[in-house]
């Protein structure tokens, strides 16, 4: 019997607005589709969040044992407006920028994407698909909207017709739970509007400019696909015209999310998903973060230290284990007080596991380990609650202490189990990295070396420089380099 089979998973729907039990269309299997990142610039830590957060739950389907099909998309053609102006091109833009090509620009931020999610430990999605790989499938979409009435041709552009969809009874606005004034009052589809029928009906695809670089030839002349045909399009053909999870930040709830579900209605007369999961916004110091205020950091600018808003640089692990203290439907507050106390947190974990494995089993146990391992399942089945979760992990932690202590004992089976499930949990569940050892080694090796430097200053100053050369000397053969400047001695490991 495998874990699923145990165990009753609740998730929030937003579609519904309410946690509902889940239960797959195929049982033992879950086919899972993420919208992914438009790689026109690197990604920034509200993505990471995202990802992080299905990464997370992909773990644990796992983890209870489900087969899984997880779809996570790279945009890498078109804007995000549907006006046609290849002013508003983010890849044109940021080609034109950086004086390359687009198809290089979707490649180096690509590269970028997939370096930042491996350093942070994701797993990598079963499938991802790119907008560009799926021309073909998405014209053929649109060519059969526009056969049932749901679309229609307009100087070289095709426009899905939101009025027409409404007036079948599809509702076009269920997800956002608005009406269709309400919804466009939000949209960023407000120029083009002399091609359209009507002002909230958006496009599938658009006539190419002259200017316009990424193009490609159609039954209504050349252009490109409109920003949320790629995800149905994907999504479908690898998962069916309906599957059982479709994820992503809140920020794509409308439009994009809406558009997707009028055009899988539209296309196969059902919805197209059973379970919409929606992430919740980071910010940073209470504030949002945005280029324009400067309130902004980049991944890899928190994990190597390079920023002005944190004292130090902080380990992936650490920040993944900050980011997971957080249910992902709540807003997350990264600062620095955030991630020292993370940091702090994490230590504590990782100390707990290194005692956990010197512990010797007693005849019987004095602790209910089956009820703790029970908590820890339901923290999970309860909408996947990560920071309940942590906090019976620390409880098991605690177990390991005073286990450790002689106030407690536990049987070599309750030990086991108690092992395996702090193991899997925090590891295989949380995606965790074991890294205190390597962090606190780093961290002693460098207090080292600015004893030695200290040693070494004070030699200078008496005038003993035979010792201030012989320590420089000794540090550069174990391949540490000491580099004298104006500010002081600071030192690179080779």
């Amino acid at each position: 019997m495998q874990s699923y089979e145990q165990q009753s998973l609740e998730i929030y729907n937003t579609i519904s607005g309410k946690k509902e039990t889940f239960t797959p269309i195929h049982k033992g299997n879950i086919g899972m589709y993420v919208c992914g990142p438009t790689v026109y610039s690197n990604v920034h830590l509200g993505n990471v969040r995202t990802f992080m957060s299905f990464d997370m739950i992909y773990r644990y389907f796992l983890h209870l044992g489900y087969k899984v099909r997880y779809v996570r998309n790279i945009t890498d053609a078109g804007h995000l407006t549907d006006d046609g102006d290849v002013e508003n091109d983010r890849f044109v833009k940021q080609s034109r920028l950086e004086k390359l090509e687009p198809m290089e620009v979707v490649q180096k931020y690509t590269v970028d994407f997939h370096k930042v999610l491996d350093t942070f430990n994701f797993l990598p999605p079963t499938i991802e698909p790119t907008a560009t790989g799926h021309i073909i499938e998405q014209i053929e979409l649109i060519q059969k909207l526009v056969e049932k009435g749901f679309a229609y041709v307009s100087n070289g552009s095709v426009y899905f017709n939101v009025i027409e969809y409404n007036k079948r009874g599809l509702n076009y606005g269920e997800l956002s739970n608005r009406n269709i004034e309400e919804l466009f009052a939000q949209t960023r589809d407000l120029d083009g509007q002399d091609e359209k029928r009507n002002p909230q009906d958006f496009a599938l695809w658009k006539n190419a400019s002259p200017a316009h670089i990424m193009r490609w030839n159609s039954p209504w002349g050349e252009g490109f696909p409109g920003w949320h045909l790629e995800c149905t399009a994907m999504s479908t053909k690898y998962l069916g015209e309906t599957f059982d999870i479709h994820g992503g930040g809140m920020d794509l709830k409308f439009p994009h999310h809406e558009c997707e579900i009028a055009q899988g209605k539209a296309c196969n007369n059902h919805s197209p998903v059973n379970y919409w999961m929606h992430t919740n916004m980071l910010t940073m110091n209470g504030q949002r973060m945005s280029k324009s205020t400067g309130n902004y950091i980049l991944p890899l600018e928190l994990i190597e230290g390079k920023n002005d808003f944190f004292e130090k640089e902080f380990h992936p692990s650490i920040v993944r284990f900050c980011f997971l203290q957080a249910h992902y439907r709540s807003v997350l507050d990264i600062s620095n007080d955030a991630m020292v106390a993370s940091e702090k947190g994490f230590n504590r974990l990782m100390e707990g596991i290194e005692v956990l494995k010197s512990i010797q089993p007693s005849a019987n146990s004095t602790i209910d380990i089956l009820s703790w391992r029970k908590n820890c399942y339901d923290a999970m089945n309860d909408d996947f609650n990560t920071p309940i979760l942590i906090a019976n992990l620390f409880e098991g932690i605690r177990f390991v202490n005073i286990v450790n202590d002689g106030k407690e004992t536990l049987n070599k089976e309750d030990l086991d189990l108690l092992s395996t499930t702090l193991n899997e949990f925090i590891f295989d569940v949380l995606g965790i990295k074991n890294e205190k050892a390597t962090a606190n080694n780093s961290d002693k090796l460098a207090s080292v070396i600015e004893m030695l430097i200290g040693m070494r200053n004070e030699a200078r100053a008496n005038k003993n420089f035979a010792l201030s050369d012989q320590i420089r000397d000794q540090l550069l053969a174990l391949g540490i380099q000491l580099k004298d400047g104006k500010e002081g001695t600071n030192f690179s490991i080779q």
